[in-house]
């Protein structure tokens, strides 16, 4: 797109400063990105008898059950010398996370429609907002695993220094699918019925309540096709000592999925974002 800048007398025609000035606006409106998250969070728990526990509920409760069937009833291995509910809810921790951020992000816009018809501000904004909402759960969630480990007395050991590279490869495939999926909603409302269902069969076809090592070799780099693949598999060498070995050319397939999702995703959702406030 092409702006007039003035200055003065002069009129410059300065092709892509519009497109320049959207990401300097991101950082202008980073208050608005603040409310915005606040209010999330604050909605999220409004008029709850418990609050914040429910993001510590949720995951204990699906540890438990993947533990029984898949630990107890189907006597799959767990990695190493890990206890197996540790090893199912290292992985819960992500999952949680990039499932809640999908849902949240994918039904941002519509949620926020009075507020996208009236002012202007990028909107990308919303859908970022939201997974921040997430992110706060998914730290939250971190307490019950340190309490796991303190019962179990098993502790991680230096490979939780690269946690938070995982937990960024987290965010970005999250971010990179909410993104799609937050656009695609706008455009497409069938879409606000298709993200439990993506969700719900994401966490059968992701390796939580088992470990990836139980997949067959040959098979190994197409499930790496699912990006959610590396980033349990991540988290669990990291927390887990090292007993739960990474699979390098699955975690480079998830590396370079998640780039490109959040490439693609964002190149959609600008695509697409000057008609949101007629379509919604």
């Amino acid at each position: 797109m092409n702006t007039l800048v003035s200055s003065r007398d002069e009129l410059v025609i300065e092709a892509g400063r519009a497109e320049r000035q959207y990401w300097h606006d991101l950082w202008r409106y980073r208050e608005l990105f603040h409310i915005l998250a606040w209010r999330d969070l604050a909605v999220r728990y409004k008029q709850t008898v418990i609050g914040v526990a429910w993001a510590l509920i949720r995951p204990v409760l699906m540890m438990v059950v993947f533990t029984v069937v898949f630990g107890r009833i189907a006597k799959l291995p767990s990695e190493g010398a890990a206890p197996y509910a540790i090893m199912v809810f290292a992985a819960m921790l992500p999952w949680q996370f990039f499932s809640a951020a999908l849902s949240e992000s994918s039904n941002s816009l519509v949620a926020n429609g009075n507020l996208i018809s009236k002012i202007y501000f990028p909107r990308l904004i919303v859908p970022a907002a939201s997974i921040i909402t997430s992110f706060v759960d998914l730290l939250i969630s971190f307490s019950i695993l340190v309490a796991m480990m303190a019962w179990y007395n098993y502790w991680p050991d230096w490979r939780i220094l690269s946690l938070p590279l995982f937990i960024a490869l987290a965010f970005g495939a999250a971010m990179g699918g909410g993104l799609w999926l937050c656009a695609l909603t706008v455009k497409y409302r069938d879409f606000r019925y298709i993200v439990p269902f993506i969700v719900q069969f994401g966490l059968y076809i992701s390796p939580v309540g088992f470990s990836s090592s139980v997949v067959p070799e040959q098979w190994r780099l197409l499930y790496s096709l699912n990006p959610m693949v590396g980033v349990i598999d991540g988290f669990r060498w990291a927390l887990l000592k090292g007993d739960a070995p990474l699979f390098w050319p699955g975690l480079l397939i998830s590396i370079a999925l998640t780039f490109i999702l959040c490439f693609s995703g964002t190149w959609y959702f600008r695509k697409l974002e000057r008609t949101f406030a007629d379509v919604i």
